[in-house]
């Protein structure tokens, strides 16, 4: 038997979670049964959309169980192994995080190949939130020559990357971030443009001043003020992709909506969600362009990281904190 111990989803949170909604169990794991493997995890992720899962609502993606271990990306060691596709030693990427071990069929976890990338990259930059950014940005926003790009949450896990793939493509580029801190590591990136959300009085007067000649691609991540103001200095038949609205996350009632929604009639705007899940086909366009930026030394990325599995529930409250720099993860 293998011990291992687990986050639990204890209690549905009301507005932004605490610590007394998770608990902390640990389990005995028997042998792998035959066509499974036993993997320890080394690595797993906290993303924003997990707040979603913790309502008891239909979504695109099933609600967290309480009383049950939650789930998300992780990166591992097999074990122990009763499948001959995989042996003991081999890296693997899954969706059973909050835990520091499980068994699962072997075709469950997708064997990595790092391409000399550190392993936790595939949990962010090479992952799913740099996959996110280039859908983002190339598919549903449309980037086009000579586009003016805005990126609200810019040194966040996806925002970091999204700022960087629209200057290698030669874009002019205007981001926020909260705090001197984070407006210096986009500056880093080779932003055009830094605005510090949390010391502008008025966000679009700020956003004015940055695009004079109005923005054409919207990276939404954070929403409230920052999709007004995109929407006023928005130009005709800008496109807007909506990733995420993370200041909405804990809302106990129904925000105020863009209050100048209008002018999207006005100005022919195009305002599209979208999940990344959706997109799994540009995974190879994605994968390529990054090895080639990546070998060139022209891509960079920046981990928070918390040890241990008992600080899992921290590091995902740090999320709705501004805490992290780039992807926030979890070292096991």
């Amino acid at each position: 038997m293998t011990t291992s111990r687990e986050i639990r989803l204890k209690s549905r949170p009301v507005g932004l979670p605490t610590a007394e909604n998770f608990e902390l169990a640990t389990v005995e794991l028997p042998a792998p049964g035959p066509g499974e493997v036993q993997v320890r995890n080394q690595w797993m992720t906290v993303d924003p959309y997990m707040r979603g899962r913790m309502n008891d609502v239909k979504s695109y993606t099933p609600p967290f169980q309480l009383d049950k271990a939650m789930e998300g990306g992780a990166i591992g060691e097999v074990i122990l192994s009763n499948d001959p596709s995989l042996k003991v030693g081999d890296l693997v990427q899954s969706g059973m995080g909050w835990r520091e071990a499980f068994n699962a069929p072997a075709t469950g976890v997708q064997k990595l190949d790092t391409h000399g990338l550190p392993p936790q990259a595939f949990l962010g930059v090479a992952g799913m939130p740099g996959l996110t950014a280039y859908v983002g940005l190339l598919r549903i926003a449309a980037l086009k020559p000579g586009d003016v790009v805005f990126v609200s949450g810019g040194a966040g896990a996806v925002g970091s990357v999204v700022c960087q793939i629209a200057k290698l493509r030669g874009h002019k580029v205007i981001a926020s971030a909260g705090g001197p801190t984070k407006v210096a590591f986009l500056k880093e990136l080779g932003v055009d443009v830094a605005i510090d959300y949390k010391a502008e009085p008025d966000l679009t007067a700020a956003l004015q001043k940055a695009a004079p000649e109005g923005i054409d691609a919207y990276f939404e991540n954070v929403g409230g003020a920052h999709l007004e103001a995109a929407i006023t200095v928005a130009n005709p038949f800008a496109r807007f992709a909506l990733c995420g609205m993370i200041s909405q996350y804990n809302a106990t009632e129904l925000p105020t909506g863009p209050r100048n929604i209008i002018q999207a009639v006005g100005k022919s705007l195009r305002l599209e969600g979208f999940i990344v899940s959706n997109h799994w086909d540009m995974m190879p366009a994605f994968v390529k362009d990054l090895s080639e930026w990546s070998a060139a030394g022209k891509i960079q990325w920046r981990d928070t990281v918390k040890e241990g599995i008992e600080r899992a529930p921290e590091a995902f409250l740090g999320l709705f904190s501004g805490e992290n720099f780039g992807k926030m993860l979890v070292k096991l």
